[in-house]
C-alpha cells in the first residue's frame, strides 16, 4: 500500500516535540513490513543547514492559494530507506534558530504546505492510497483533498487519516480567515469548520480534518477514552463522540536501536538489563553536569520535558520543598515558559547541589539524563502518549508518573502485594498524591535495592518498539482504503451475513458448552452498526433457540454500538470483545455484565 505521511517536523531534520519522533521511527517500520511509504515534510533553515548537502534538488512547482500563486521548490531526501520530500519556500520557512511555530503567519504557513502537498500528490511520485496528516498544521491538507476529488475523479481513490497527537493546539481562527488565509470557500464553515468560541464565529482546522478523514487516530487508547469527556477534548468533545466510529487509539512507538544503552554512544558508559554496573557512571555523569553532590547512593529523580503547564510542573513546584527535605536530588531538563524556567533556575539556585535546571537543551544531554536518572518524573494533566517515559525505561530508569492517557498504557504499576509492574503511580492531580508516589518509590530504593532493581530490568526489557504500533497502523489503514474501495454494503446485506454467521455459531456453541443454555437462559443484545451496513437489530438468545431480528429492541439487556467489520471479526474469531472495548472500538452501555457476554455468544469457542 502507498502511504503518503505528512508532518510539519521529522526528525532528525527538525523537531518540536514527539511529532517529530513518530515521523521519525514509524515510516521506516511500515516500509520494513511491506508498505510503501513515503514521508513529506516542510525544509527549514535548520533543515537546510544541516542536512543539506544530502537533499537532492528535484523542482519548482506553482502553488495556487485563493489568487496568489507561489513557487514550492520541492527536495529529496532519505531517512532509513524512505524517501523523504521537503517543500521549501524560503519567506515561510527559511527563518533563524530552531523555532518551528509560534509565528504571526503560522496560519498561512502551514496553509502553503498544505496545499502544496495536495498539489504535488501525483505529480512528485505516484499516488498514494493513504494520505496520513498529522495535528492542525496539516489539517487543512483533509480539506484540500476533498475539494480536489471533487474536481479530478483521479484523486476520489485516496483515502485519508487524520492523528490527534494533542488536541490542546487545534489551529483555531477567526472565521474570516477561512478564505483570507486557507482559501475555502463559505460552504465549509457549515460543512466542518464552525467553532462557537467565546461569543465569537471561530473557524477549527482540526475539527475539520476529524471530520473530513476516513479515519482518525490518537495517539495511546486511554486518551481516544478520554478524549469523549470535556476536560480533556478541550471543547471537541462533541466532534469526539461524532467521530467514534472511525476513531482508533494506537499507541506509539519509540526506535529501540536509537535508545539502547548497549550501544547508545551518546552516554558515557555502555549497560545492559543483564549488567547494570555503567548506570553508576552515567549517574555520576549527570551530577557532575548539573553541579549535585556526586552522592551515589542518592537517589536521583529527572524531568526532560517541555516546561508547559500540561506537564504537571505545577505539582513539582509545590513538592520540590519536602522532596529536598527527603534527600532526593532533582535535575529538571527542558525549554518553555518562561514562568517555569525561571522558577527552577532559582531552585537550582537556592537548593545548590541537590537541585539542577538547564534549558540548553540538546538530544545528547537529554539520554544522558534518561541513563544517569534512577527515577523519571512524569507528573502529566494529561498527557495523549509521552515518548520519554518509555526512553527513560529502555535506560532502567523507573518512571513515576500520573495515570492518564498514554502513561497509563505505558506504565505498569508496581505492587508489593503480588510484586508485578515496574514503575510507581498517582491518579488525583495533586501535589501530596504526587509526593506520596515518589516516597513510595524512594522507599523502595532504600529498602529493597534487589526489587528495585528487579523494577528496572522490567524498565529495560519491555516491548516499546514500533513494530508492534506498525501492526494496528497497517489494519487500519486496510480497513480504510477496503471500505473506500467497495461497492458499498447495504444494511440488508449486512444484517443477512450477520444472522448467517450467528447461526453458524450459535450451533457450534450449543454443541460445545450446553451448560451455558439453560431453560430460563434469555438474553437480549441489540446491535447498533456504524459506518458501511448501518443500521439497528437485535439477538434474542434462549435456552431453546435464537432469533435475529433486523430492528431496535429499546428493552434490551445491552446494547452494543460497532462497526460491520468489527462485529464480524469479532463473529469469526479474529478479534475478542474486551479488546475492542479497550480500544474504544465497541460501545457497551445497559447491563455490561450480559453485554460482555457477547464474547461467549457471538463468536464460537
Amino acid at each position: 500500500m502507498r502511504i503518503w505521511y505528512v508532518s510539519s517536523e521529522c526528525a532528525p531534520f527538525s523537531k518540536s516535540g514527539g511529532l517529530a519522533d513518530v515521523a521519525y521511527s514509524l515510516p521506516p517500520v511500515l516500509k520494513a513490513a511491506g508498505d510503501d511509504v513515503e514521508i513529506v515534510t516542510p525544509l527549514y533553515r535548520f533543515t537546510w543547514e544541516h542536512f543539506g548537502h544530502d537533499l537532492v534538488f528535484v523542482g519548482t512547482w506553482p502553488i495556487q492559494l485563493k489568487d496568489q500563486v507561489i513557487d514550492a521548490n520541492v527536495w529529496k531526501g532519505e531517512r532509513a530507506g524512505v524517501p523523504v520530500w521537503f517543500i521549501g519556500q524560503d519567506q515561510l520557512f527559511m527563518r533563524e534558530g530552531k523555532q518551528l511555530y509560534g509565528y504571526d503567519d503560522d496560519g498561512w504557513r502551514f496553509a502553503f504546505f498544505s496545499k502544496a502537498v495536495i498539489t504535488l500528490m501525483g505529480e512528485i511520485s505516484p499516488l498514494p492510497d493513504i494520505i496520513h496528516c498529522n495535528d492542525w498544521e496539516t489539517a487543512p491538507a483533509i480539506l484540500y483533498l476533498k475539494d480536489r476529488q471533487q474536481a479530478d475523479s483521479r484523486f476520489s481513490a485516496v483515502r485519508s487519516v487524520y492523528t490527534i497527537h494533542n488536541i490542546a493546539y487545534q489551529g483555531q481562527f477567526a472565521r474570516e480567515k477561512m478564505y483570507s488565509v486557507f482559501a475555502l470557500d463559505n460552504s465549509w464553515y457549515d460543512r466542518a469548520l464552525i467553532f462557537g468560541y467565546e461569543g465569537r464565529e471561530d473557524i477549527n482546522l482540526m475539527k475539520g480534518a476529524m471530520m473530513m478523514a476516513d479515519a482518525v487516530t490518537t495517539v495511546s487508547p486511554t486518551y481516544a477514552r478520554e478524549l469523549h469527556h470535556h476536560q480533556f477534548a478541550q471543547g471537541l468533545e462533541g466532534v469526539i463522540d461524532y467521530v467514534d466510529g472511525k476513531l482508533y487509539g494506537i499507541l506509539n512507538g519509540i526506535d529501540t536501536e536509537t535508545y539502547d544503552p548497549r550501544t547508545d554512544t551518546r552516554i558515557p558508559a555502555p549497560f545492559s538489563a543483564e549488567d547494570l554496573g555503567g548506570k553508576a557512571a552515567c549517574k555520576a555523569a549527570v551530577q557532575q553536569r548539573f553541579g549535585l553532590t556526586p552522592e551515589p547512593g542518592w537517589p536521583l529523580v529527572a524531568v526532560v520535558a517541555r516546561l508547559v503547564e500540561q506537564k504537571g510542573l505545577d505539582l513539582i513546584r509545590d513538592a520540590l520543598p519536602g522532596l529536598m527535605d527527603l534527600g532526593v536530588q532533582v535535575v529538571v531538563f527542558g525549554q518553555g515558559d518562561p514562568w517555569y524556567t525561571g522558577y527552577f533556575r532559582w531552585a537550582a539556585d537556592k537548593w545548590r547541589g541537590q537541585m539542577g535546571f538547564s534549558d540548553d537543551y540538546t538530544e545528547e544531554v537529554a539520554s544522558e539524563i534518561f541513563a544517569g536518572a534512577d527515577f523519571y518524573l512524569m507528573p502529566s494533566r494529561f498527557e495523549p502518549c509521552g515518548l520519554s517515559q518509555m526512553m527513560a525505561m529502555r535506560y532502567g530508569t523507573v518512571p513515576i508518573v500520573r495515570e492518564t492517557g498514554g502513561l497509563r498504557d505505558s506504565v505498569r504499576v508496581y505492587s508489593s502485594f503480588d510484586g508485578v509492574g515496574e514503575g510507581f503511580a498517582f491518579s488525583e492531580y495533586a501535589a501530596k498524591d504526587l509526593y506520596l508516589a515518589i516516597l513510595d518509590a524512594v522507599k523502595l530504593y532504600f529498602s529493597d535495592p534487589d526489587t528495585f532493581n528487579t523494577l528496572r530490568q522490567r524498565c529495560m526489557n519491555k516491548d516499546f518498539s514500533w513494530e508492534r504500533s506498525a501492526e494496528q497502523y497497517q489494519r487500519m489503514y486496510k480497513e480504510v482504503y477496503m471500505a473506500g474501495h467497495s461497492e458499498g454494503l447495504s444494511f440488508q446485506e449486512a444484517f443477512e451475513n450477520i444472522r448467517d454467521l450467528y447461526a453458524q455459531n450459535d450451533a457450534k456453541n450449543r454443541q460445545n458448552h450446553p451448560e451455558r443454555y439453560g431453560p430460563e437462559f434469555r438474553r437480549v443484545i441489540e446491535i447498533e452498526l456504524m459506518g458501511e451496513g448501518a443500521g439497528w437489530l437485535y439477538i434474542e438468545t434462549t435456552g431453546q433457540g435464537f432469533r435475529v431480528e433486523p430492528w431496535s429492541y429499546h428493552d434490551a439487556d445491552a446494547h452494543i454500538k460497532c462497526s460491520y467489520h468489527h462485529l464480524m471479526r469479532m463473529m469469526r474469531g479474529e478479534t475478542t470483545a474486551p479488546r475492542l472495548f479497550m480500544k474504544g472500538r465497541l460501545k457497551i452501555t445497559g447491563n455490561l455484565a450480559k453485554g460482555f457476554e457477547i464474547k461467549n455468544l457471538l463468536s464460537a469457542d
